[in-house]
C-alpha cells in the first residue's frame, strides 16, 4: 500500500444542466498540486460533473492506492458513502423505487472503489480561507464547462489553474439611525463607478488580479488586469452585460 496521496475533484455546469465540465488535480507529497485534468461534458448536471470528475480521479490514480478526496458536493459524497450500499441492496433503486439517477456512473465508482483505500473529506466551496486543491478543480472544471475543451498536465499545459480570488462577505450595512452616514449627492459610490448626480453605481467594482484566470467569456486575463465579479465568477468588467444576458 502507498503512502497517502492528497487529492481534490469538482464538476461545473453553467446552467442547470447547461454546458458542464469536471476536474481532478493531485498533490505531491508535500501537499502541492502536481498533475490536473479537466474535460468538458457537452450539455449536462452539476451532478453529472461532480460523479465523473470522482470516476476520472479514481481512474488516474493506481489499484490499491491510499488517497483523500476533497470534495465540495455533498451529493457525490453521500451518493457513495451513505447511500450506494442500500442502492445496491435494492437492484439499483432508490427508498422510493425509482432508478438510481447517474447509474452508471454510480455503478462504475462503486467498482474503483473496491480496490482503492479512499477517504472523502468534504471542504466548502469559494471561501477565501477554503481549500486550496479545491479552488483549483472548481476552477479547471469552470473553465472545461466553458471552453468545452479538455485539459492538463497530460495535454501539455505546464501551468497549474489559479483560482480566481474569492472575497469574504461585506460587512452589514448600518441602519438608518444607528450612525450611518448619508452619501452626499453627486458623490461616487465606494463599489464602483458613480453616475454623476445621483451617486448610484454605473458598473462593477473592479479589483486588480493577484493571478491569471479565465472570464466566464472564455477569455484568459492577466495578473495585475482589472477584474469585476461576475454571478459567481470573476471576469472582464466588460462582460457583465453578456453574462447577465
Amino acid at each position: 500500500m502507498s503512502d497517502r496521496i492528497i487529492a481534490a475533484c469538482d464538476g461545473a455546469a453553467k446552467g442547470n444542466p447547461g454546458p458542464a465540465g469536471w476536474a481532478w488535480v493531485i498533490a505531491d507529497a508535500a501537499g502541492r498540486p502536481e498533475r490536473w485534468e479537466a474535460g468538458p461534458l457537452g450539455r449536462a448536471t452539476n451532478n453529472v460533473g461532480e460523479l465523473t470528475a470522482l470516476h476520472r480521479l479514481l481512474e488516474a490514480v493506481a489499484p490499491g492506492t491510499s488517497v483523500e478526496v476533497r470534495m465540495d458536493s455533498q451529493y457525490a459524497m453521500k451518493a457513495v458513502t451513505q447511500w450506494l450500499p442500500n442502492w445496491k441492496r435494492n437492484g439499483w433503486r432508490t427508498a422510493a423505487g425509482k432508478p438510481v439517477a447517474n447509474q452508471e456512473l454510480v455503478r462504475g465508482i462503486d467498482a474503483l472503489l473496491a480496490d482503492r483505500d479512499v477517504e472523502f473529506r468534504y471542504v466548502p466551496a469559494h471561501r477565501v480561507d477554503g481549500d486550496p486543491l479545491n479552488a483549483i478543480a472548481d476552477q479547471a472544471a469552470s473553465d472545461a464547462a466553458v471552453t468545452q475543451q479538455a485539459a492538463g498536465t497530460a495535454h501539455g499545459a505546464a501551468l497549474i489553474p489559479v483560482p480566481a480570488p474569492e472575497r469574504s462577505a461585506p460587512a452589514p450595512r448600518p441602519r438608518s439611525g444607528t450612525g450611518a452616514r448619508k452619501r452626499p449627492a453627486g458623490a461616487a459610490s465606494a463599489t464602483g463607478a458613480g453616475d454623476p448626480g445621483t451617486g448610484r453605481r454605473s458598473g462593477p467594482r473592479t479589483i486588480k488580479a493577484k493571478f491569471r484566470g479565465t472570464c466566464p467569456c472564455g477569455r484568459s486575463y492577466a495578473a495585475g488586469e482589472s477584474i469585476a465579479k461576475l454571478g459567481t465568477r470573476w471576469g472582464h468588467p466588460g462582460c457583465e452585460a453578456a453574462v447577465a444576458g
